[in-house]
């Protein structure tokens, strides 16, 4: 008979230590506590001639530290807790396309951590594209209209246009001889620029 109300009580323990608004927080601070014990890890074990020293000061520190960590090393995830229960009772307040925008906010870092940077940006990119192209060619348009524009533009594009030739051949050898480096980095699609300059 306990065993059937148990779960209960443990579902609802953990709905109360999850936090629902500044999860986030409480992530990027354990990354970065690994992080930083990642590297001092590292640190100590080159430290050479220094080692003795090192240990001798850590162990100073943990017998000073310890008995404060002790006492006080959940004050800041109670104060995590309260931040995010203060949140939950503003959001009443909040109007909704705030909640909208926060929402997407969520969404989007939860895409970012499922997928990875690469692929969000990827599909940001397919996106949004098609309004960065009328932007730019907009944008075109008025600066042709501005007197010597057209003249300093006639100068500098036949530079650029090669830069960016030479840019993507670097690219593409790169690539072909297995540098991971290329893979990070983007082509520029030099004929669809100039596909669409030229249209417009």
């Amino acid at each position: 008979m306990a065993a059937e109300t148990q779960p209960p009580q443990i579902n609802e323990i953990k709905e109360e230590q999850e936090l629902k608004y500044l999860e986030f927080v409480q992530f990027a601070t354990l990354e970065a506590l690994m992080r930083c014990a990642i590297l001092y890890s590292y640190a100590k074990e080159r430290a050479g001639p220094l080692k003795p020293g090192v240990n001798t000061v850590e162990e100073a520190v943990k017998t000073v530290v310890a008995p404060v960590y002790d006492r006080f090393h959940l004050v800041p995830v109670e104060l995590l807790k309260y931040a995010d229960r203060k949140v939950g009772e503003l959001d009443r307040h909040v109007p909704s396309n705030v909640k909208k925008v926060s929402s997407q906010a969520r969404s989007v870092v939860s895409d970012v951590r499922r997928d990875g940077v690469s692929t969000f940006a990827k599909t940001i990119y397919s996106k949004y594209e098609p309004t960065a192209e009328q932007c730019a060619v907009s944008a075109w348009r008025k600066l042709n209209q501005l007197p010597l524009f057209p003249q300093v533009a006639n100068a500098v594009l036949p530079k650029a246009a090669y830069c960016t030739e030479k840019y993507n051949e670097v690219i593409v050898s790169s690539a072909e001889k297995g540098y991971r480096v290329s893979a990070y980095l983007p082509l520029v699609p030099t004929e669809k620029i100039a596909k669409v300059f030229n249209g417009n």
